[in-house]
């Protein structure tokens, strides 16, 4: 009993500032973009605005839940959930520090790799039950995007994993003790930011939520607590492939400086968050939007071949060395 309770505390330790996280990343996201724009951004609720996501949160919660009249009405409402839940999965593995983890597992990127895959059902879900044909093309669209990186996304894993031999988050972090995977593996580095962008559906690849076309697509016929887990899930997901990158280039809760060893992990592990938070709103307030034919050529005709290219010469030359822990 007391187990299961004390597992308990630990998945609302890591829910909680999630939540919380999540909720000023908005704030900070209408910041920025302001700063950027010559604007104040939100400065009226609160000091500085800094109750703005709490106001906006209440007023989704107490607004009124609208049901189209001929949708699926189970999968309607269940299609956020999903998205929602699925969303927060992947941060039992996510480690903060040394031993700063609810869980590990030998397995730890496939696990991550499989859950960030299931995100596709809800929004499928929610373009089909809504019965609406600018939330089918905008779930369409979102589907298609999603898996066309998503093969990208795994090409680069496999690149940097051959050189580390291990599927566990914990050895990919202490195999960058001396170096960080940033600098040899750069051009990697820009493919996962980028297809990071088009995997969570984020400007300049937010084609599913194209105004102009589909009306804000997948989810245009939602409203009240169903909008705002659509909203959370992809301010999750967003800090999760931050969280990714961080551990698969940037040293996870490794400091740089080998004299700066004293400051704890998790210090760290939030600046490198911060910094690529800063970048996915900076690229959605410096760059246009792609048309849809360019964002799926550049998935398939360019980010596919070069990705897989890596492989192959990334395994080259570990054998050529006579060293491939894989």
């Amino acid at each position: 009993m007391f187990i299961y309770l004390f597992i308990f505390i630990k998945i609302l330790i890591i829910i909680i500032p999630l939540l919380i996280s999540v909720a000023y990343f908005t704030l900070a996201e209408r910041k920025i973009l302001g700063a950027i724009q010559r604007r104040r951004g939100p400065n009226v609720i609160g000091v500085f605005g800094l109750l703005q996501p709490l106001s906006d949160g209440f007023k989704l919660l107490v607004k009124e839940t609208i049901i189209p009249s001929n949708s699926n009405v189970l999968l309607f409402i269940a299609s956020p959930a999903l998205t929602f839940t699925i969303s927060l999965l992947g941060w039992a593995l996510i480690p903060y520090g040394p031993y700063s983890f609810l869980s590990e597992l030998s397995v730890g990127f496939l696990y991550l790799f499989a859950v960030s895959s299931l995100g596709v059902y809800g929004i499928v879900l929610s373009g089909w039950s809504s019965n609406s044909k600018y939330a089918f093309l905008g779930c369409l669209r979102s589907t298609a995007q999603m898996v066309s990186y998503e093969v990208s996304i795994g090409f680069i894993l496999v690149s940097i994993l051959e050189c580390v031999g291990s599927f566990n988050l914990q050895i990919v972090i202490e195999s960058q003790k001396y170096i960080w995977f940033l600098i040899p593996f750069y051009p990697l580095f820009l493919l996962f930011f980028i297809s990071g962008l088009a995997e969570t559906n984020r400007h300049p690849f937010d084609l599913p939520e194209a105004e102009a076309e589909l009306v804000s697509g997948y989810n245009v016929e939602y409203s009240a607590m169903g909008f705002a887990l659509f909203s959370l899930g992809e301010y999750s997901n967003m800090l999760m492939m931050s969280s990714i990158i961080i551990i698969l280039f940037l040293g996870g809760w490794l400091s740089p400086f080998e004299i700066l060893s004293f400051i704890p992990s998790f210090f760290w592990f939030g600046l490198k968050i911060l910094f690529l938070v800063f970048l996915f709103v900076w690229v959605r307030a410096a760059l246009p939007r792609y048309r849809y034919d360019q964002l799926m050529s550049i998935g398939w005709k360019v980010f596919l071949p070069v990705s897989l290219a890596y492989v192959f010469v990334t395994a080259s030359i570990l054998i050529s060395f006579n060293y491939l822990p894989l």
